[in-house]
């Protein structure tokens, strides 16, 4: 027999139908389809939540959701790039009161972030279809035990994430919100694609307004908070969750996502006798990051890692520097500067930033059978992959970035384009005023030139620079013509306040 069909509205009014039939039960809440399955409507159940054993936290966390599905709602997906956001964000869109329960409404996720071939073996962990949380992909041992190979993706997918991760954040912080719970529990990814997702958005935490309800997920609670959680929320010397804590939640992930292991979890053991306090003491008041350039009391004990984890979770084999310049100082500023002294701690937009030029940086690996497909290149005269040892062998163009300040004025942008056969070149590398993110348009997207090699040479073919011209022939390079990349080549890649000069600057690998 059919479960049956219940009808209902949304406070403001909305008819709504879901299937009366538990899919899914969550610390808080439970999840049931709507009919067509096209969105789901959670209730929190009243045996995991104390609010409903007072009216006044009762209407507090219903004021707090209205919120949320409402203005916090309109303000972002009505706004600039609305539907960029509902890509990246699975939010909760109503407000029902049902059975003397409340709930939301929220829509359903995208059919790439449930599994498609799940665990190895044929499946011998039955995970197949369901959800990707971000747990299956942030370690070593889970990545090399469990997953189908087919579900791993690549190493420029995990930038990719940590760049549409950054994003979220930087949009919730901006609207005023933190999201105090942000984990691999509540972020979907999708290695294959490169896509991300955050979800649990009704645990927002409006600072000053709404406390939080929890004080996050273990692993990713912030020094701070895991110090002073035995104290009474009222207790001005109690740490709750807001936008600062998100900020060390958000670097662990993007660690753990790029090195497969915790970037505080070495081998300093701080109380042999009473694990909770060794837990809390190494993840609250001393916590110390496992590669921390002057103070290797927490290194990794590699003979207490599993084999199934390494090298990943030997930072000797697999340094954070393999991650390129620009993550690594904002790993650093978050580990050893920011880990204790929450204000220090960089944002999301400073990783969204360092993100996409990362990406700038990539090279694919020439080895067919490197499981990261992809490396940083680390500026030597002999890049190697960092992760399969293959040697990089030929000739390699790396583009120095200049932008203009006043006509023909440049300065060097702290930012370089590397080459490889099919590369392609967009606007906001032709010019520094224009960002990749989801302010662009349409237009804008679209790339405006590519890289190749052909002959031993290699080419900038010129798609849609009208400006594109050879600095020292003055000769203007057509649509649809090419440019040849050779040592000290100067580019002018347009010439509208912000346009880039390129520099070329070759590497021979034997």
């Amino acid at each position: 027999m059919s479960a049956k069909i219940i009808k209902c509205h949304t406070v403001d009014g909305r008819a709504i139908e879901f299937v009366d039939e538990v899919i899914g039960s969550g610390a808080m809440k439970d999840v049931y389809f709507s009919p067509d399955r096209s969105y789901v409507v959670c209730f929190f159940s009243k045996e995991k939540n104390k609010f409903y054993e007072s009216k006044a936290a009762l209407e507090q966390q219903k004021d707090r959701l209205k919120e949320i599905v409402g203005n916090k709602w309109n303000g972002i997906f009505n706004g600039v790039g609305g539907d960029y956001w509902k890509n990246i964000f699975c939010w909760p869109d109503g407000l029902v009161e049902y059975n003397d329960l409340l709930g939301i409404t929220a829509p359903t996720y995208k059919k790439y972030y449930f599994f498609s071939y799940g665990s190895k073996n044929n499946d011998f962990l039955k995970i197949k279809g369901k959800e990707k949380e971000g747990k299956w992909f942030a370690s070593a041992n889970n990545q090399n035990r469990f997953l189908d190979e087919r579900e791993k993706g690549s190493w420029l997918n995990y930038l990719k994430i940590g760049i549409l991760i950054s994003r979220a954040v930087r949009r919730m912080h901006a609207a005023g919100l933190a999201h105090s719970d942000l984990s691999y529990k509540n972020v979907l990814i999708d290695p294959v694609t490169g896509s991300a997702c955050v979800i649990d958005v009704d645990g927002l935490v409006v600072p000053g307004k709404y406390p939080p309800d929890v004080v996050g997920t273990p692993d990713f609670i912030a020094p701070e908070v895991v110090m002073t959680n035995h104290l009474k929320k009222d207790d001005p010397q109690r740490h709750l969750p807001n936008i600062m804590t998100d900020r060390h939640a958000l670097a662990v992930l993007i660690y753990m996502y790029l090195l497969y292991r915790h970037p505080l979890r070495g081998g300093k053991v701080h109380d042999v006798n009473d694990p909770q306090k060794d837990e809390n003491l190494a993840m609250g008041e001393k916590a110390l990051f496992i590669e921390h350039p002057s103070d290797a009391s927490n290194r990794v004990k590699v003979a207490q890692v599993r084999p199934s984890a390494l090298p990943w979770a030997d930072p000797e084999k697999i340094p954070f520097t393999v991650t390129g310049p620009y993550l690594k100082e904002l790993f650093l500023q978050s580990f050893v500067t920011g880990l204790h002294q929450p204000q220090q701690r960089p944002s999301a937009n400073d990783w969204e930033t360092a993100l996409v030029k990362t990406v700038d940086l990539m090279q694919p690996c020439l080895n067919p059978d490197c499981g990261q497909k992809w490396y940083v290149f680390d500026n030597s005269t002999k890049p190697v992959c960092p992760f399969c040892g293959t040697a990089f062998h030929g000739k390699l163009p790396v583009l120095n970035l200049y932008s203009a300040r006043r006509e023909g004025n440049f300065r060097p942008d702290n930012h370089r384009l590397m080459v490889w056969t099919g590369q392609s070149i967009y606007q906001w590398h032709a010019n520094n005023l224009i960002a990749p993110n989801e302010r662009l348009s349409a237009e804008q997207t679209k790339r405006v030139g590519y890289f190749i090699f052909h002959q031993q040479q290699w080419w900038l073919v010129n798609e849609n620079l009208p400006e594109l011209m050879d600095v020292a022939s003055k000769e203007i390079i057509p649509i649809g013509g090419k440019i040849e990349l050779t040592d000290g080549k100067q580019i002018l890649l347009s010439r509208q306040d912000g346009g880039r000069l390129v520099v070329v600057q070759m590497v021979e690998c034997e």
